[in-house]
Order: structure tokens, then C-alpha cells, then sequence
């Protein structure tokens, strides 16, 4: 009586423990067929690699910087190529390979005009952007008063000082994309167009905190009085 009760339930169980063993057994034999794994050693290539280095002068999709002064807000012909390319790749110790896509530092002088039409809506786009990246540690008018600062860490300068009310656009450009003292790089975080549309709001920020009336155009004169 007590094997018929647990006959059917020990049949189960040796089934489903002989669908396992097959189950793994077909698939071990795909884990176990001759392959390379990634910058695992090999005795076919001269560098004792399995995997191939990029091409020289190889720039990945999306990253041709053929617009020196968009990509790098300077003009001249010191300015450094932005677009990482396989020509700085290098082997470790272990013999694995990697290619560095930081960017080098480009020089040359600092461009004053904007490489594309800025609009309303780039204008807004900037406000966006800048109210996130920007406003924690630069306030939110720009006077270098932001939530962080309120917290108790080091201020940023204002960008209502003369300094920064008559530097270039391109300086502007160059700290977001380098950083600049305590200030990280946003080159990862910020795409070239939106430092751009970033760069247009802080100027509108330095116009709304030091205009005049003779910075406002005529026909919008009698709107403000």
C-alpha cells in the first residue's frame, strides 16, 4: 500500500532528474567547442591576441568632429581632434587591449559666436539642461548661489562678474567639456549641441541681470513701460 502511494511521485522525480542530465549534457557540449573568448591569448596572430585592433585612424559611428568649432568652441590650427580613435589603444601586463576614448584637450583660441542660429526653442532646451546639470551648484540665476552651496560647499563664481560676462563662448564651452578647478567635465552627460543651447541660456541669464533700456529692442520698449 505505501509503495503504490509513492510510486508515481518517485517516477516523476527520476524523469525529471534524466531530462536534466540530458539537458546539460547537450549543453556542455556547446560551452566545450573550440572558440576564443574576448582578449583571451592566441597563437595565431603575431600580437598573441584573439581579438583584432581596430583599424588606424578608425573613429566609431557618431563621433566624426568634422565642425572644429562646434565640437570644440575654438578656431585655429592647434586645436586636438576630438574623435577617439584606435590609435590609442594599448596592452596590459595580462594581455588584454584597450582603447582610450577620452577626448584630448583641444587649444587654440576660444570661438565668440555661436557655430549654429540659436531659436526660442534651443533657448529653452538650454533652460532645461542647465536647470538640471547646471543650477545645483550655479543657482538658478546664475549667481553661483545653488542648492549645494547652501549646504555648506564651495561657491562658484557668478557669472554677473565682469570676468565672465565678457568671456568668450568658448571658454564656456571648454569647462563644460574639460571641467575647470572644482568643477567635474560634462562631457559624458552633455552632448555638444545641448553644451550649446546651455551656453545661449547663460548668456540670456547675464542679459536679464545687467541690461538696460537700450539693450531692449525698439518695438518691445513699450511693452516694458
Amino acid at each position: 500500500m505505501w509503495l503504490r502511494r509513492f510510486m508515481p511521485a518517485a517516477i516523476a522525480a527520476g524523469l525529471a532528474f534524466a531530462s536534466a542530465l540530458l539537458l546539460a549534457s547537450c549543453r556542455q557540449d556547446m560551452q566545450d567547442q573550440p572558440k576564443y573568448l574576448p582578449y583571451r591569448g592566441s597563437e595565431i596572430f603575431p600580437d598573441s591576441l584573439s581579438s583584432r585592433s581596430l583599424v588606424e585612424g578608425t573613429v566609431p559611428r557618431g563621433y566624426l568632429r568634422d565642425d572644429q568649432e562646434l565640437y570644440t568652441g575654438k578656431t585655429g590650427a592647434n586645436v586636438a581632434p576630438t574623435a577617439p580613435t584606435a590609435t590609442a589603444a594599448a596592452t596590459s601586463a595580462s594581455g588584454t587591449s584597450a582603447v582610450s576614448t577620452q577626448p584630448a584637450a583641444a587649444t587654440g583660441n576660444d570661438v565668440n559666436e555661436f557655430p549654429f542660429p540659436i531659436t526660442r526653442e534651443i533657448l529653452d532646451r538650454g533652460q532645461e539642461r542647465y536647470n538640471i546639470y547646471c543650477s545645483p551648484c550655479h543657482g538658478v540665476l546664475g549667481d553661483g548661489r545653488g542648492m549645494i552651496v547652501n549646504r555648506g560647499f564651495r561657491p562658484p563664481p557668478t557669472y554677473h562678474q565682469d570676468r565672465l560676462r565678457n568671456a568668450p563662448l568658448g571658454h564656456f564651452f571648454d569647462v563644460i567639456t574639460n571641467g575647470f578647478g572644482a568643477m567635474p567635465d560634462y562631457s559624458m552627460q552633455i552632448p555638444p549641441h545641448e553644451r550649446w543651447a546651455i551656453i545661449a541660456y547663460i548668456r540670456a541669464l547675464q542679459y536679464s541681470q545687467n541690461a538696460n533700456i537700450a539693450d531692449v529692442p525698439p518695438d518691445q520698449v513699450q511693452k516694458l513701460k
